[in-house]
């Protein structure tokens, strides 16, 4: 199922990424995090980074490097995040591949925070040995 052409190109990267499905570099029309906020989003569908192929996935990420690296110079931001979420539990509310491209200014107040917590040695342990 390909994703409808209803969000915005940034007409600066549509051709950056030659790829076969393509992908495609967007403005993020609602409730953007911050100026600038900007998404890329592969044409053919994938539920989540679980779904996609290794290549059209190498494709996004080499895609998200130039787009920040020239969009950096473009919004005189800080600095970036760049987000993907993968399932419900990890706030996955879309459910079509996509990456986020957030600018990020200082004292922005972009709220993409968490909450730390500990992990003991045995943890670590139990999870090594179950990579194994």
């Amino acid at each position: 199922m390909p994703l409808p052409d209803s969000v915005p190109s940034l007409p600066l990267f549509a051709n950056t990424i030659q790829s076969n499905p393509p992908i495609r570099p967007k403005i993020a029309p609602d409730a953007p995090a911050s100026k600038g906020h900007a998404l890329i989003l592969p044409k053919n569908h994938y539920r989540n980074l679980y779904d996609i192929d290794e290549a059209t996935a190498s494709k996004a990420i080499c895609l998200a490097k130039k787009m920040i690296t020239k969009m950096t110079d473009v919004l005189g931001c800080d600095g970036y995040n760049i987000v993907q979420n993968n399932e419900e539990a990890a706030g996955q509310t879309v459910f079509h591949f996509h990456m986020h491209l957030i600018p990020r200014y200082k004292n922005d107040n972009v709220g993409l925070g968490w909450h730390m917590g500990e992990l003991t040695e045995e943890d670590k342990k139990e999870i090594l040995e179950k990579l194994k």
